[in-house]
């Protein structure tokens, strides 16, 4: 599965930003104007096949007198835009698409295209993860003053954490989640009275010499869910992934989708992991056949304080961490994200798993961001504080979402 979608702005929240104004493209023929985004799927003559965010794909046939333009990832306008033929538009690229609906329902007659290259956009993501991990921090929230523009955040990491004060000023760009959303692109601009504490946050800045503060040139906010527990059921044909709440011993079902990421710890790294947690040596668990127990015996790993957040922030951005040293958020984040991937198939009733998820709402169940397996002699080493929190929430999104993850 893919990695859980954070990415930067929206490929079009910029670079289309000084274009006029459209409504999406309507599914109806009726010649009005339409305006359609997504991925190239596929390219024949001069007609695009168009596979959007989300719903039905798109047919776009772009005009002889089309202006056809690319531009970069974070370009602020269309002054540096580059003049493209047709054919240099290939498949996996994002585009931005401008005419009039056609004669057929899901059509377009292009006026203008303007292209993301998938390659550039891999390229801005390699960059932006790079300076996340470099300097970024992110945890939970514990405090927020919003007279002075400051937030108190513990970092998360795998056997130490720390308090460090984020710094808001007038040229901070701070966004905040949808409650049932895991793409950036669905993330909103808010003020830091919307920051409350138990949130998850993840900033990037400058930080100070001893590592205490860190003025943030961005922020990202927002509630989720860090739950351990053990599977009752695994529906592969719904998506619908339920589990035992070791916190509240209390069922709960989670939607599994094509951004969640799973993966499967092999027991001596979980048994590694757990010694660390101990504040033991990791060399002596990686053979302690004792520590893969079943964790369901002992106090729920959560000690039953979830809160708002379910649990403790965020270690890092894009394989990135709160924490430092070897113990830190980015080693753990680091070694998820080289796990093998399972699939919902993969989970067999009584497994026990960690995983972190959106807020949900009433009337939606919450999305699976990360989920880990194999992780019994974790939760076995740490049965009174929430070890499933060493998750993060933030992960990279696709190339096809526009854009590196914080």
């Amino acid at each position: 599965m893919s990695s859980a979608a954070l990415a930067t702005p929206g490929p079009w929240a910029v670079a289309a930003s000084r274009e006029p104004a459209a409504p999406a493209a309507s599914a109806q023929a009726g010649g009005g104007v339409a305006r359609q985004s997504g991925t190239v799927k596929a390219i024949s003559g001069n007609t695009i096949t168009l596979a959007p965010d989300s719903g039905p794909e798109f047919s776009i046939v772009v005009q002889d007198s089309a202006k056809l333009l690319r531009v970069a990832p974070g370009q602020k306008d269309l002054k540096d835009a580059k003049v493209i033929q047709l054919s240099e538009i290939q498949p996996g690229d994002r585009i931005l698409v401008r005419g009039t609906a056609g004669a057929l329902a899901n059509s377009i007659a292009a006026s203008s295209v303007i292209v993301m290259a998938q390659s550039d956009i891999a390229a801005r993501q390699a960059r932006d993860r790079e300076e996340w991990q470099r300097h970024g921090i992110g945890g939970l929230v514990t405090a927020v003053d919003s007279s002075n523009g400051s937030i108190s955040v513990t970092t998360a990491a795998i056997a130490d954490k720390k308090s460090v004060t984020v710094r808001v000023t007038a040229d901070t760009t701070l966004r905040r989640y949808a409650p049932d959303s895991i793409k950036f692109d669905d993330a909103k601009p808010a003020p830091i009275a919307a920051v409350q504490p138990g949130d998850q946050l993840r900033a990037r800045g400058t930080r100070s010499e001893d590592g205490s503060e860190i003025k943030a040139d961005e922020i990202v906010s927002g509630t989720f869910q860090n739950i351990a527990g053990t599977v009752i059921s695994a529906d592969t044909a719904t998506g619908l992934l339920t589990l035992q709440d070791l916190a509240t011993k209390k069922p709960v079902t989670l939607k599994i989708t094509a951004e969640s990421q799973l993966r499967k710890l092999p027991a001596p790294i979980a048994q590694r992991i757990a010694a660390r947690l101990k504040g033991g040596s990791p060399d002596a668990a990686a053979s302690d056949g004792s520590a893969a127990s079943n964790p369901s015996g002992g106090a729920p790993p959560n000690d039953g304080q979830r809160g708002r957040s379910g649990g403790a922030g965020p270690g890092a951005g894009p394989g990135a961490g709160g924490g430092t040293g070897r113990a830190g958020g980015a080693d753990f984040q680091q070694i998820i994200s080289r796990m093998p991937a399972a699939t919902l198939g993969d989970l067999q009733k009584g497994d026990a798993v960690m995983l972190v998820a959106t807020e949900g709402s009433a009337t939606s169940p919450s999305t699976v961001i990360t989920l880990l397996g194999g992780v019994e002699p974790i939760l076995q080493a740490s049965p009174n504080s929430a070890a499933s929190t060493i998750l993060s929430p933030w992960s990279l999104g696709s190339p096809a979402e526009g854009g590196a993850t914080p």
